[in-house]
């Protein structure tokens, strides 16, 4: 305790030390201008009524209102939700599958490894060019398909399956990303907790209960999330295979602004579908990073267990 009549001095406050903003400021100029001003600039369009060679008078909301009401748009949303369920579904319990099965003790397990990563390695244009000549009517396929005598299967022809065609083939495209990030948790699992499992007559669904999934869960929800970013985003997939069609059946919302700002000649409305599709992706980053802090909470509770 301070005697009586002393005055006590304040704590003294550290000063702020500048120098490490002043390294950072030179990206953060150019990250607000590489991400910022197309942002505020697109947001600026959404609120415009014009095309591209006149962007026309201020028209607040009406574009978005008039979005909501328009069945392209709605169409999309639905096509876009069911596209990236089924790649999320999809490549995920591929990936898993695939990283189990390297995890055990496998002969050639290398080659399997270098031979699976392959669609993630091929460029997209490249890969998902080889897919629409191998599926095209009287292309490889279709030609076994014959062979077989089986009738041909119009993979590009209906709404049904052209659907499934483009979330098979960026299904193909995803998997390796969900293998490589499950398998890499699935090989920091400590052996003595598999082998003490063996020991008590645990099979591989025991095993996968109880040990394996504690391990992968967190990350799981993680890879989910950035799935979802990947595939709400994905413009290349459907418009070389499909460009949305036959119609509208493959139009997602990122196919849909294309059309609507350089085929409809209308830059509010395919703005419009972009600022609500950034906040989407917005909303699921901000999800992610979420996810990302109670990864890293869990992991000392991990550690210790």
């Amino acid at each position: 305790m301070p005697r009586r009549g002393v005055l006590t001095q304040a704590p003294r406050r550290r000063p702020i030390d500048w120098l490490p903003y002043a390294f950072l400021a030179p990206s953060l100029l150019i990250f607000i201008l590489i991400m910022g001003y197309p942002f505020i600039v697109g947001l600026s369009y959404s609120l415009r009524g014009g095309s591209l060679l006149d962007l026309g008078g201020f028209v607040g909301l009406d574009n978005y209102a008039q979005l909501l009401q328009d069945p392209d748009f709605q169409h999309s949303v639905v096509f876009t939700a069911i596209f990236t369920v089924g790649t999320v579904v999809g490549s995920y319990l591929i990936g898993l599958g695939l990283a189990l099965l390297l995890n055990a003790e496998l002969a050639g397990r290398g080659l399997y490894r270098g031979a699976l990563l392959i669609p993630w390695i091929i460029p997209s244009i490249v890969s998902t060019q080889s897919f629409r000549w191998l599926m095209i009517q009287n292309g490889p396929v279709d030609v076994m398909l014959h062979a077989l005598g089986l009738s041909s299967i119009p993979f590009f022809a209906t709404p049904g399956w052209a659907a499934f065609t483009v979330t098979l083939v960026k299904v193909w495209r995803s998997y390796p990303f969900m293998m490589v990030s499950c398998l890499a948790a699935l090989q920091t699992i400590d052996p003595n907790l598999t082998e003490a499992a063996a020991a008590d007559g645990a099979g591989r669904i025991a095993w996968f209960k109880h040990i394996a999934w504690p391990h992968i869960a967190t990350l799981s929800v993680v890879l989910w999330i950035m799935m979802a970013i990947f595939s709400i985003h994905d413009f290349e997939t459907i418009w070389l295979l499909t460009q949305g069609g036959p119609g509208t059946a493959t139009m997602n919302l990122m196919v849909l602004s294309y059309n609507y700002t350089f085929i409809g000649d209308n830059v509010g409305y395919g703005a419009a579908v972009a600022i609500i599709s950034l906040l989407v992706l917005m909303a699921l980053a901000l999800l992610l990073l979420r996810s990302r802090r109670e990864v890293v909470a869990a992991a000392p509770v991990e550690a210790a267990r």
